[in-house]
């Protein structure tokens, strides 16, 4: 007998399929001009003096920006999607840090380390931009601006305040300890590398360099007409800016490279790296000849006959002195002279340097002075009006003489046919300063 079938179970009709449709585009995020505006407004209201530079910034909305970054042509990429997640008042500080990038010439600054101190690559950049906002953010906020999420300061890297970005690059590299700050951009205007979004130097919404100048000059004309409104850091930049370089610093500077590199300048024998010599005599450890940063003693001429100003101008020529031996305050040594020599003063800040003196003038003392100082220097600058007696013998190191120009009461004693002008010694290298 025949099983029965099993009772089939019924089956469902299948659902009918949905036609396939597209997912819908999703809208673009609009940047929110007016917020962005209003911070800016509220960053000019708590920092006056930065109003010029701030409203001087070309807004690019740009979706490839990360945050908020910069180019040299003063253009201010801004990423919609960060406006619209940050608050106001931090967006207030942003606007502070990235306009400060511009002021402070980090993109020109960045170049010339990069190619001073052969720094390539974009992880040396970053560590430029790093540096840089160390340098802006040590003093940047508080006072009506709070801190933006994300700011380094130099506390954080274990680095001292009140330091140049150009001191920073020379105390820290990237490392463990710097892997949050990866994302870090704050575009070219921040370092001098040219980014994705940039639209270059043809491009539309860029200043032209007289209009960039202006905005430095208007800036800074404000910081040193109301004293005491700004951080310590703005102060010495706006002074800076007031004496912008000119031909005889360049020839300066100029004069005491080449005096730090002479033959036997900052030269000395180590056996930290052996010389390659040493492969052709096994057994034997040859030391090898090693550049060592070249010392440099400058003498300020401190008597009666030099005047305030030419001792304000001898206190600037100081830090472009430092900045020619590659920013190292600690090879530099100040020398107050006029009749007699004072101590050898290291060089922290130039505007911490007591220029004692106001008597007679003889620099002789200094030079002596300063050839006993130990270290010995390798190079010495003498800043002078030229008015005193010289050494007899050439000094043991090169000799580069500054000669503030003559005052109108010694252009009267030249006119006199009895005057005997004190010319420096042909052994120094001499430029004009003024």
């Amino acid at each position: 007998m025949s099983t029965p079938a099993a009772p089939r179970t019924p089956q469902r009709p299948a659902a009918p399929v949905a036609p396939h449709r597209p997912a819908a585009p999703v809208a673009p995020l609009v940047l929110d001009r007016e917020k962005l505006y209003a911070a800016r407004l509220h960053a000019a209201r708590v920092r006056p003096y930065l109003a010029t530079a701030l409203f001087a910034l070309q807004v690019v909305e740009s979706r490839q920006v990360p945050t908020m970054a910069v180019d040299p042509h003063w253009r201010c990429y801004v990423s919609p999607a960060f406006v619209g997640r940050t608050p106001e008042a931090e967006l207030a500080a942003v606007w502070v840090h990235e306009v400060s990038h511009l002021l402070r010439d980090h993109h020109g600054r960045g170049d010339r380390v990069a190619e001073e101190r052969g720094l390539t690559g974009r992880g040396e950049r970053l560590r430029m931009n790093i540096a840089a906002d160390c340098e802006i953010n040590d003093d940047a906020f508080g006072d009506g601006l709070v801190t933006p999420k994300g700011a380094v300061r130099p506390a954080d890297l274990d680095l001292a305040p009140g330091e140049l970005m150009e001191d920073y690059l020379r105390q820290f590299t990237l490392g463990p300890w710097t892997e949050h700050l990866a994302w870090l951009d704050c575009g070219s205007g921040a370092d001098g590398l040219a980014r994705p979004w940039d639209l270059g130097p043809d491009g539309a919404h860029g200043l032209t360099a007289q209009e960039r100048d202006a905005v430095r000059f208007r800036v800074a004309q404000g910081i040193v007409g109301h004293p005491g409104s700004a951080p310590r850091g703005w102060q010495r930049w706006a002074e800076e800016a007031f004496h912008p370089p000119q031909p005889w610093r360049e020839l300066l500077g100029a004069a005491v490279r080449s005096a730090a590199a002479g033959s036997g300048a900052g030269q000395d024998y180590s056996y930290g790296r052996p010389a390659r010599r040493s492969a052709g005599l096994p057994g034997v450890v040859l030391p090898a000849l090693r550049r060592r940063p070249p010392r440099v003693n400058v003498i300020i001429d401190t008597s009666a006959s030099v005047s305030d100003a030419e001792l304000g101008s001898a206190l600037l020529e100081v830090a472009a002195i430092c900045q020619a031996v590659g920013g190292r305050r600690d090879q530099v040594g100040v020398l107050p002279c006029d009749a007699a020599a004072h101590a050898v003063q290291s060089l922290c800040r130039a505007e911490g340097i007591p220029l004692v003196g106001g008597g007679g003038t003889d620099l002789r003392a200094g030079f002596a002075r300063a050839l006993r100082s130990r270290p010995r220097p390798d190079v010495i600058v003498v800043l002078t009006d030229g008015q005193t007696p010289w050494p007899d013998a050439r000094p043991s190191c090169r000799t580069v003489v500054g000669l503030f120009s003559r005052s109108p009461n010694w252009r009267r004693l030249e006119n006199n046919p009895e005057y005997r002008p004190r010319l420096p010694p042909p052994w120094a290298r001499v430029v004009e300063i003024g």
